[in-house]
This record gives C-alpha cells, structure tokens and sequence, in this order.
C-alpha cells in the first residue's frame, strides 16, 4: 500500500528539482527549474511543482501551472500559449520497476494528483499533456480522462547520417542540393536572428488569418537563459539576407526543432530544407541520438513538410477532465486563454 503525500517544491529545492529531471527518462528541457519559472512569469497563472512522495521518497514530479478566469480554476500542464506541447509528469526510477508496479505507481500517483487539483485546489478543469516515452494512457482513462494521442516525429540518428540521408525523400535530398548550389547558406544564429524568426511567423500568421500572440519578451527571456548550454539557432542566409531559420533546444540525448521554420519567400529554393538538413548534420556530429521536429500530429498541413524526412512516430498524449458536466465549456475557454 503506498503512502503518498505532495509537497509543493521551493525555489530552495530547485536544484534537488533539475537533479531528478536530468536523471529521470521522462525529464525534458521544459521541466527544468528555470524554464518553469519563466513560463509561469509569462504564461499569467501560478506554477505548482508538485512533488510526490511515497514516504520519504519521491516517486514523481508533475509541474502544473492554474488559472482563473473569472469564476473558473483550471489547471494545465503545460499552460494554453507558452510555446510548449507536452509537460506532464516526470517519475523516478520508473523504468526499472517492473510492469504490474510501474501500473499501480502511475495509477496512485495521477490518482493523488487528480484529488489534489480538484478537491485540495478547487480545480475545474484540468489538462495535462504528457511527455513522449510515457506511453501508457490508461491510467487516466481509468480516472475518467478524456484522452486523445498525439504524435510527434523523430529521427534515429543512431543508424549514421548517411542512413538519415539516403532515407529522405528524393525530391528533398535535389532541393537540400539545389539550395547549396544556388549559394544558400546556414550559420549560427544570435538574439537579433531569434527576433527575426518571429517576426516571420507572426507575419506568416496574419497573412493565414491568424492574430498571432506577442511572444517576443518571453523567448528573449528563454534565450537569456538557456542559449549557451540548450538553444541554438540557426539562419539560412541568400546573399547576405536573412531567408529562413530555426530555434533549435538540445537536452540529453535529443536535438528538437522548437521554432521556426519561416516560410522562404525565394521562388524554386528550399532555405529551410537546408536548415534541417544542416541541424540535422549538427546534431550527428555532437553525439545526439534523435531529432526532432516536434509536433502535435493535428495540423494536417504540417505533415507534408515534415514526413518527407521520414522520422519515426513517438506518440505522447492530452488528457483532459471536467469536475461536471456544467463545467464542461472550460475547456472551450482554454482553447482561447
């Protein structure tokens, strides 16, 4: 019988916080400490890491972030507009349990988080998406969850870069090729870079209809903090002008495509294939494992550019519930928050 209890970490813990992320496999650069803080600074609701406790041992973190809007407490993790697709819990040791003990560690764990949100915090919603690896969604299906999968990809760079090349598609190998024989070329990139890539999302966002978010503060924020040791940015230059980029984040083993890629306004050149490519090229060379060109799976359109790289599917998953039915329109609310 496990005896769970949360404790809300502190600033003080934080150090404590970030050892257990980078050691647990379920740990992403979205949990760590800092970047918690600065989406709770950003994200304008109150972040609540919680840590889970059997005894005296922690089992599991889950960083949740509550909102209020008007008479509505909700709670997400990760908030609605921070730039993040999935946060979720974070457990420890998990993947040397065996499987009728990782089962009931999940199933007490979501279950004492769940009590905690809606009858400890008074929560009327709750949404939490959670990382890739964790792949067993039952546990909040069985506590009355709606759960819809998501799907991500990711490239095994393990299989050497020349296996990663000879399996894109044709057509993209001739435009990677294409654009270096037409002098595009790629650098690494600087603040003024990451400025320039949002401006030409939020550019491309208008011109689809889209009022984009101002978002601008929150990544200089981001990339204060985390460029030297976790983000890099790389710039497709055509002579001499900005053409196309990325925001890259690396942790551990994986190399992400965050942001980006601004649509190239050159006719018949790939830019931005060519900056995959070169990250791509830079994540094998540095020792990373996988890419990837982090997704959700629900924009359709999306797909097109990215399976042409012929990554492999990581699912991951949201998982959503109501305190009631009359509640039921939150979740409608979020969607806009």
């Amino acid at each position: 019988m496990m005896n769970l209890n949360i404790n809300i970490s502190s600033d003080d813990e934080s150090m404590k916080w970030d050892t257990l992320i980078d050691t647990s496999s379920y740990g992403t650069i979205f949990h760590k400490w800092e970047w918690l803080k600065i989406v709770e600074k950003y994200s304008k609701s109150t972040l609540y890491p919680l840590m889970v406790y059997n005894g005296t041992q922690i089992v599991a973190l889950c960083p949740v972030y509550i909102k209020n809007y008007k008479s509505l407490k909700m709670a997400f993790s990760p908030p609605s507009g921070s730039y993040l697709l999935y946060l979720g819990p974070v457990f420890i040791n998990y993947e040397n349990l065996k499987q009728n003990k990782k089962e009931s560690l999940f199933y007490e764990v979501q279950k004492k988080i769940d009590s905690y949100l809606f009858s400890d915090m008074g929560c009327k919603y709750v949404r939490i998406r959670s990382s890739p690896g964790l792949y067993d969604s039952r546990q909040y299906k069985w506590q009355d969850y709606v759960v819809d999968p998501l799907y991500t990809y990711r490239i095994d760079l393990t299989k050497g870069i020349k296996s990663v090349w000879e399996g894109f598609d044709r057509k993209l190998r001739v435009d990677i090729n294409k654009a270096k024989r037409e002098g595009v070329y790629v650098e690494d990139g600087d603040l003024e870079d990451l400025e320039f890539l949002l401006n030409s999302l939020s550019e491309r966002f208008i011109q689809q209809g889209y009022s984009p978010l101002d978002h601008k503060k929150y990544l200089q924020s981001l990339y204060a903090t985390f460029h030297k040791d976790h983000m890099k940015i790389f710039v497709a230059k055509y002579k001499g002008e900005r053409v196309g980029g990325m925001i890259s984040l690396y942790y551990k083993n994986i190399l992400y495509l965050w942001v980006g890629i601004p649509k190239s306004n050159i006719p018949g050149i790939s830019a931005n294939d060519l900056v995959q490519w070169e990250a791509i090229e830079w994540a094998y060379n540095n020792g990373f494992e996988y890419y990837e060109e982090m997704d959700s799976g629900e924009n359709q359109r999306l797909r097109y550019f990215k399976s042409k790289y012929n990554p492999e599917l990581c699912i991951w998953y949201s998982a959503s519930k109501h305190s009631s039915k009359i509640y039921k329109f939150a979740e409608m609310v979020s969607k806009i928050l």
